[in-house]
Formats: structure tokens, sequence, C-alpha cells
């Protein structure tokens, strides 16, 4: 009887904590974005370009760092917030070592809560979210002995999909410290280009600023235009160091 009493306990509490998981994922994918589009608008307008960053953050001057900071995790969380000139803000304010120091804070922190997210929700949720398919995928490299690599190269390059990986690292057997050192390595390419960018404009620099981006435009527009082969290439590449 005893027995009965206890595993019915214990199925309410697994019930209790898959609506209160169940909420929590609804929450982040649905209610969060929802109220920032009808309740903050103006946080989305404010990161539309490197003019309304700039302005965005000097309402808060000493604070603006915080702001930043926790501007690149919500972009790495829910990526309701557009990212792309964030990290061209922090070159044209903070310089670019300032810069690229708390844009690596933002995107290990983001990096760490999207980590243990993932784990705190399991993997039916992250079925729900990004298949079932892409993610037994990611979760199969992420469990090999060369799942730093694979880390590195999705992380470098750009189009392939940085957030599933972040998501389905959590629910793998690799470690977060490993994950984290990888992944913001496999990111400084990108963040440094971007925060270049901004330096020269705040320097006044602008073909330098226009050289860097247009370079960065076209290797965007690769990775985009060749989102599919490079995922293909990483997957060959990948079973090969597997074999």
């Amino acid at each position: 009887m005893n027995k009965q009493k206890k595993d019915r306990a214990h199925q309410k509490i697994k019930v209790a904590s898959s609506i209160l998981k169940f909420a929590l994922l609804i929450f982040i994918l649905v209610g969060l974005p929802l109220y920032i589009y009808f309740y903050q608008p103006e946080l989305i307008e404010n990161m539309s370009s490197m003019e309304n960053v700039n302005a965005f953050f000097q309402q808060y001057k000493t604070q603006s760092v915080f702001v930043y900071i926790g501007a690149q995790i919500i972009q790495i969380v829910i990526c309701v917030i557009p990212g792309q000139w964030l990290q061209f803000a922090a070159g044209y304010m903070y310089g670019f070592w300032l810069g690229f120091l708390f844009s690596l804070v933002g995107a290990a922190l983001g990096s760490i809560i999207t980590y243990y997210l993932a784990k705190l929700l399991g993997r039916d949720a992250m079925h729900m979210i990004f298949g079932e398919a892409k993610i037994n995928d990611f979760i199969r490299k992420l469990n090999s002995k060369k799942a730093i690599v694979v880390v590195f190269l999705i992380f470098l390059i750009p189009g392939v999909p940085k957030d599933l990986c972040n998501y389905a690292a959590g629910i793998s057997e690799m470690k977060l410290k490993p994950f984290l050192i990888v992944s913001l390595v496999g990111r400084c390419p990108g963040m440094m280009g971007s925060l270049l960018i901004g330096r020269q404009v705040e320097a006044g620099y602008y073909t330098g600023a226009i050289v860097i981006a247009v370079i960065a435009v076209i290797l965007c527009l690769i990775g985009i235009i060749m989102r599919k082969k490079l995922t293909i290439w990483l997957d060959k590449a990948y079973d090969k160091l597997y074999k």
C-alpha cells in the first residue's frame, strides 16, 4: 500500500514537473517574444541599426555595459533582438578590447544559460523546438570524440545553426567547460570583425570599416547561400574524423 502511495506521489511530481517545463518552454518561445514585440517594440527598434543601438546605450552611460551584456544574452537565448548591430556598436562605444571583453562575457553567459536551459527542459522539449532528427544528429556529433572539432567549425562558419548547437550541447554528453571554451574561440573571428568595424567608424576610418564590412557581408552571404552544402561538408568531415 505504501509502495502504491509512493508511486502515485512520484507520478504526480513527474506530471507537475513536465507541466512546469512545458510552461517554461512556452514562455521562452512564445510569451517572452510576444511581450517584447507588443509591449517593448522600442527595444527591437533600438537594435535595428548601429546608430539606434549607440543612442540607446548612451542613455544608460556607465550602466550601458550591463545593458549591452544583457542584450547579448537575450539575443543568444531567444534570438528576438536583432544581433547584427550589437557588436558594431560595442566597438564604437567601448573600443576594440573592452568591446571584445564585454562581448565574450555576454556570449559566455548566453551559452551557459542555453546549455542549462536545455538540460532542464530535456530532450523532448528540444525535439519540439528544433525537430527530433536535427537534435539527434547534433547529439550524435557532440557525443563523439571529435566533438571539439565539430563545435569549433559550427561556431566559426557563418550560416551554420549555432543556436541549435547551443541547446543540443545541454542534452548531450559534452561537458559545459570544453563546449564553452571551444564555442567562444569559434565565435572570436566574427566577433572581432564586427568590433573592428565599429572601432573604424568611431575613429573616422570609414574606408577601413567599409572594406571589413564588405568582406564580412560576402562571407555571411556565402554562409547563408551555402548553408546546406556547409552542413553536408561538416557531416562528411565529421564522418571522416570519426572513422
